[in-house]
């Protein structure tokens, strides 16, 4: 393969970043529509500058034309978990996928078997199943399962890994040795009160899916009711809302849709 063929050679990988990102953002959604706690706490991906994956190449000694086929990371997707716990449950749903979607080709466990560097995160490599211009072809991509602090220590570390192209000063490596142990301990500290944020933000998202309903109703209701009845309205909803009560809350939204219901008969 010529090395000016590599950019046409993307496009398959553009595709499958996208669709794949697209896949678990949708889940993520889906598990906070139905008002449940969502272990994806959100969803990215990238495709390797070119610079970067000749730069790979060259270190791997990888030929142009065995790009393809050796190098898997072209395609990535970053999925983000608040906690330790939630990881083990997004690789079950990437699990779940195998053979139906994707296909998995191999797991690598680095949060067990933490890098020396202190680098921690969950890598899938998969093959995505497309259908392009040019006939079915199966993409190569890796998926990162993390925490926001792994994330954040990462990102930090690859920063710092460019900046002296790749050779970190040992008194700086020990340092971020030291990080990376102190970002996990947050990560245990946080999951001992696991129960206590992911109870106030399944109520948080109670609370904003009530409020949009009933901003919907008032919303209807508007065109229809009477000037006073609106007025009396809006301040009997901005007092429940002040007060903070769902069950009030959600009684004001009933009698809202039964209102609604009888302007449109």
């Amino acid at each position: 393969m010529e090395i000016y063929n590599l950019k046409e050679m993307l496009f398959p990988y553009e595709q499958a970043v996208k669709e794949l990102t697209l896949k678990f953002d949708s889940i993520k959604n889906e598990y906070r529509m139905l008002g449940m706690y969502s272990p994806i706490e959100a969803v990215t991906g990238r495709v390797k500058k070119m610079s970067s994956i000749l730069e790979k190449a060259s270190r791997k000694k990888i030929s142009p034309d065995e790009i393809r086929d050796k190098i898997e990371d072209i395609a990535g997707i970053r999925i983000l978990c608040q906690f330790v716990e939630d990881i083990q449950k997004v690789i079950d749903l990437v699990r779940e996928r195998d053979g139906r979607d994707l296909f998995i080709e191999e797991e690598r466990d680095y949060i067990t078997n933490t890098k020396p560097s202190g680098y921690r995160s969950y890598h899938i490599i998969v093959r995505y199943p497309l259908n392009t211009a040019m006939g079915y072809i199966e993409v190569p991509a890796e998926i990162q399962i993390r925490t926001l602090s792994m994330n954040f220590w990462a990102v930090t570390e690859h920063s710092l890994k460019y900046k002296y192209s790749g050779n970190i000063p040992m008194d700086l490596q020990k340092r971020l040795i030291n990080c990376a142990e102190a970002a996990f301990k947050l990560d245990e500290e946080m999951g001992t009160i696991r129960e206590e944020i992911m109870h106030a933000q399944r109520l948080n998202e109670v609370k904003n899916n009530l409020l949009n309903d009933i901003i919907e109703n008032m919303h209807n209701l508007y065109f229809n009711a009477k000037v006073e009845e609106m007025d009396e309205i809006n301040r009997k909803f901005v007092d429940l809302w002040e007060e903070g009560d769902l069950d009030r809350l959600r009684e004001f939204n009933q009698q809202l849709n039964i209102m609604t219901e009888v302007y449109r008969a």
